[in-house]
């Protein structure tokens, strides 16, 4: 039986581990981003996203329309095209994300100074 000390979401069967897990990786976070600035198409998204492969991109958005933190929709174009856009609930993760964003901005000098003292250390 696992500690009743340790918060829920170090457990592996907490539901929220895994919302996290899908959350929280690099692309969902930059997904959001771009999202947030208003609704965009899967190619716009692709371009705005330096470093980002097609594979990886398709499957982060799934992954978020799954959450129910993205919306996809087929516009009736010829060729048909596909738009997406944040949800209310993904709207809701904007705050966090740019607090994040914040921190890492303020503290990018800390953290460069300590990878350069942990190198360091490291190299003997």
């Amino acid at each position: 039986m696992p500690d009743t000390a340790l918060s829920p979401v170090l457990y592996a069967s907490c539901p929220s581990r895994l919302i996290l897990d899908q959350i929280a990786d690099k692309w969902s976070v930059f997904i959001l981003g771009v999202l947030c600035g208003g609704p965009q198409r899967f190619n716009t998204i692709k371009r705005s996203l330096e470093g980002i492969t097609q594979k990886a991109l398709t499957q982060t958005l799934r992954r978020l329309e799954r959450n129910g933190i993205v919306e996809r929709r087929v516009l009736a174009t010829s060729p048909v095209a596909v738009e997406y856009s944040v949800t209310p609930l993904g709207v809701s993760l904007k705050e966090p994300f740019q607090a994040l964003y914040r921190w890492s901005i303020a503290n990018h000098e800390a953290v460069e100074e300590a990878r350069r003292l942990y190198d360091e250390r490291a190299e003997g």
